[in-house]
């Protein structure tokens, strides 16, 4: 197998049943139309997976968030699925070098504009949905945004700062930060969990929180404002 289509498996914890679903989410149009084959490209993936995205986040939403109005949800809902969220994703996963693209998009920085680094996400739940069904999708989509809900419905803030992070980290170093339990003290009821986060460069960062998210965020904004002392001014 290509070593290309395993590393992409391997980043969604997720294994193709038939590869050649994975092969046609990578293959950009531009891709399939210098080689005379249209119909190999990921449009259609794409067209499935948005309804899959849109179905699975509002599922989950609906069920988080119990007190939430409509308006609420929807705003909740457009934060989560739309492009420059997508986008990350989609660097995160590695997505942006994993592409099929054709010589003319490559050479136009098509590996760079959010837009398409999202439609490519759309199109790898569309194959997943095919290949493994509904619960298949829905898992890889809580896997790939979770850490973005947020803890109430409320409007949230536009990034996080681990989302923050990674994106310098990846603009400098091409690398995404590890976060790492520390340690994990206190009763059942009222745990304190300490999370270091170790930057590319070596630089480490430890914080606590009341639980493991508010941890991983704390130790991020710690490395944040070592960075970027000015980033949220």
């Amino acid at each position: 197998m290509d070593e290309n289509l395993t590393t992409v498996q391997e980043d969604i914890h997720y294994r193709f049943r038939q590869v050649k679903l994975l092969e046609l989410a990578l293959s950009h149009s531009s891709w399939a139309n210098e080689r005379g084959c249209p119909a190999e490209s990921n449009e259609r993936l794409e067209f499935l997976g948005d309804a899959v995205l849109e179905l699975c986040v509002s599922q989950e939403i609906f069920l988080r968030y119990a007190d939430a109005d409509e308006g609420r949800l929807t705003k909740v809902r457009s934060r989560l699925v739309k492009t420059t969220t997508l986008a990350e994703v989609a660097r995160s996963l590695g997505l942006d070098r994993s592409l099929r693209l054709g010589r003319g998009e490559e050479a136009q920085g098509g590996r760079e504009r959010d837009g398409l680094l999202a439609d490519s996400v759309e199109a790898l739940l569309g194959a997943v949905f095919l290949d493994g069904g509904f619960e298949a999708a829905r898992e890889l989509v809580l896997r790939l945004l979770g850490p973005r809900f947020p803890e109430t419905a409320s409007v949230p803030p536009a990034k996080d700062y681990k989302s923050r992070l990674q994106e310098i980290t990846q603009e400098t170093h091409r690398e995404r930060p590890v976060y790492n339990l520390a340690d994990a003290s206190g009763p059942e009821h009222s745990k304190v969990f300490a999370v270091e986060v170790v930057l590319p460069d070596g630089q480490r960062f430890l914080a606590e929180g009341g639980s493991l998210k508010k941890a991983e965020q704390a130790a991020a904004a710690l490395a944040l404002a070592t960075l970027r002392p000015r980033s949220d001014a």
